[in-house]
């Protein structure tokens, strides 16, 4: 009888151990492992790292990825599913899919979003999130005592400067001096060309380095690479020169995610929207700045807003 007990026993506790893991599993399933990337500059580190936080709080697993790299790095990261979800911007879209719409149509924030969202979801099942409603669109920064000493407001401005000779030296990322959505596109508009000498090219993508550059004269540098929500603009004595004939399209950033990840995991989308909708201009420039400037971490950063915002509670 005892024996009989202890061949009983012996079974309920196997079977026991077999099925307990598939609890576990079931339980660390429940919300799922996403793999969160993002572009290797101050922006992209602050709105990687809130999606990151986003959904850790919300009891995601989450792999943090961010600062992937440059737009093509991260790009390809998404399409080949190395990653699940990063910030991207609409403006983007326009490259990533020649030909497919007219150049005026991104010009258009809401436009531009919903083509973006169309293009994507078609071609690589990739789904845009609602975007933010600030515009992060690529511009040309001089140092304000140039701006004043030579009558430089406008990129009209910068290109008579330039073909007239002046002195001048753009601090830029790899990508803003090879991209036809960038430097290229601003010499072909304006009519003016930037000689390699003319150059401080950096290899990554964070304005902080090239508006440093700039404001310093690292080099003889007087002009940077700049992004519209920069927060480290005016604590540089920097100057955006307006892009008059709007030849940028419009950057408004957004999460975007794998079809397959949102499908399985809906709630992503009611989690991060309204963190996006939040992130107005001003907000971003304060909270970039509060990096760039002031040394914050983009964590600490990305935290304290989404905290103080009442996204959810530390």
């Amino acid at each position: 009888m005892k024996s009989v007990l202890r061949k009983t026993l012996l079974t309920l506790i196997m079977a026991s151990m077999a099925i307990a893991p598939l609890f576990s599993m079931a339980r660390a399933e429940t919300k799922g492992e996403i793999v969160v990337g993002s572009k290797i500059d101050t922006e992209g580190a602050l709105l990687g790292n809130m999606i990151v936080i986003a959904l850790e709080n919300a009891g995601f697993s989450v792999i943090d990825k961010s600062q992937t790299g440059a737009t093509n790095i991260v790009r390809s990261a998404i399409i080949a599913g190395e990653i699940d979800i990063y910030p991207e911007y609409t403006g983007n879209a326009f490259f990533f899919f020649p030909g497919q719409s007219e150049e005026g149509l991104w010009k258009d924030a809401q436009a531009g979003y919903e083509k973006a969202r169309e293009l994507d979801l078609k071609a690589n099942n990739i789904v845009w999130l609602k975007p933010s409603p600030a515009n992060n669109t690529w511009a040309i920064a001089i140092r304000q005592e140039m701006s004043e000493r030579e009558g430089l407001a406008t990129l009209e401005d910068l290109a008579r400067y330039i073909n007239a000779g002046g002195e001048f030296k753009l601090a830029a990322s790899e990508e803003f001096v090879s991209s036809e959505a960038a430097l290229p596109s601003f010499e072909k508009s304006y009519g003016f060309s930037v000689k390699q000498n003319q150059l401080l090219v950096f290899a990554g993508g964070n304005t902080t380095l090239t508006e440093q550059a700039a404001a310093t004269g690292q080099e003889g540098v007087n002009a940077a690479m700049a992004y519209g929500t920069d927060g480290q603009l005016a604590a540089l004595n920097l100057k955006i020169l307006e892009d008059t004939l709007r030849i940028q399209p419009v950057y408004a950033p957004a999460a975007i995610i794998r079809g397959e990840v949102l499908e399985q995991h809906p709630t992503i989308k009611t989690l991060l929207e309204p963190i996006f909708e939040s992130l107005t201009l001003e907000v971003l420039q304060r909270l970039n700045s509060q990096i760039a400037v002031e040394g914050g971490a983009p964590r600490e950063v990305a935290l304290a807003y989404l905290s103080q915002g009442g996204f959810f509670k530390r």
